[in-house]
Formats: C-alpha cells, sequence, structure tokens
C-alpha cells in the first residue's frame, strides 16, 4: 500500500497584498496609457509613434503578466518516501522545484524547534524557501549533495508531517 499525501499551500492574502496589485495594476496602465499617448503626439513622425504603440501594447502585457505571477503556490506531493515539490503560478503554469529521498535526509523538523538554528548558522549552507506564510508552522530538511549543505524550509500541514515523521529513519528527526 502506498503512503500518499498532496498538500497545496496558498498565501494567506493581506489587505496589503491586495493593495499592491491594484497599485501595480494602476501604475501599469497609466504607463501604457501615457506612451500611447505620446505616440499619438507622434503621428507626424511614423516611426516614433509606432514605437510608442509597441512601448503602449508591451508595458500593458508586462503588466498583465507581473500581476498574474503574484498567485503562487505551492504544491507538495508525497509518495513512498518521495517528496516532491512544485510552484504553480495563477492555477495554471507549473514548475517543478525538483524531488527529495527522505531516506537520504541527514536531519529534519520544526523551524520552532532550537535544533533548526544549529543547521541554518552552518557555514556554507544553501537555503531554500518553499513557503508562503511566515506564521505558518514551517519544517526543514538538512542534507549533503554534492559536497554542498543544504536546507529546504517548507509549510507542510499536519497530516504531511505525521507522514514524514513516520517513514523517516531513526534519529533524523530533531526536536531541540
Amino acid at each position: 500500500m502506498d503512503n500518499f499525501a498532496e498538500q497545496l499551500v496558498k498565501k494567506n492574502e493581506t489587505s496589503g497584498d491586495k493593495t499592491r496589485r491594484v497599485l501595480m495594476v494602476i501604475v501599469g496602465i497609466f504607463f501604457a496609457l501615457a506612451l500611447a499617448a505620446l505616440a499619438v503626439l507622434q503621428l507626424r513622425t511614423p516611426l516614433i509613434a509606432l514605437l510608442g504603440f509597441a512601448l503602449a501594447v508591451a508595458a500593458g502585457y508586462g503588466t498583465f503578466h507581473i500581476v498574474q505571477n503574484t498567485f503562487v503556490e505551492y504544491e507538495y506531493t508525497f509518495t513512498n518516501n518521495q517528496l516532491d515539490f512544485a510552484q504553480v503560478f495563477n492555477n495554471k503554469k507549473r514548475k517543478n522545484l525538483g524531488t527529495m529521498n527522505i531516506k537520504n535526509l541527514e536531519a529534519c523538523g520544526l523551524v520552532s524547534s532550537g535544533s533548526f538554528n544549529r543547521y541554518i548558522n552552518m557555514q556554507g549552507i544553501k537555503r531554500t524557501n518553499w513557503f508562503l506564510n511566515r506564521d505558518a508552522e514551517l519544517m526543514y530538511f538538512y542534507y549533503q549533495k554534492d559536497g554542498q549543505k543544504r536546507i529546504i524550509i517548507i509549510e507542510p500541514n499536519e497530516e504531511m508531517i505525521a507522514l514524514i515523521k513516520r517513514n523517516l529513519p531513526q534519529g533524523v528527526w530533531q526536536n531541540n
């Protein structure tokens, strides 16, 4: 029987996040309209007018994509000791971040535990954050790959934590 769990982590949006998104749209639209207006004023010079219209379209298109990429989620999938990580943009575009066999971990635990400070403060460690909400209960994974010390920090739910803990090798889970 397979050990399987899947979790989608969404950002707990604040009013500040929504305000920033609205301001990005307003600034982008203003910039696109300003470029279009300058292009209209330069109709006697077709090359400059065409360039202005092209820049206006690019500004609108760029604003659209910047705003769409603010909708980011992380997906964690645990299947038989393999933990897969993916980043999802706007519920459409998926980017695989990597796969980890938890049998290769040297240590893992909650970020709130004292053991996290011991690993995060190591000299030459490469840190990877795959979480969205700083106030959530975060978990870390410490391992070495190709001689490089690495730590990954994620935001799993209770079910995912329990499944990972149940499948870890002896002594890998760190409490303090």
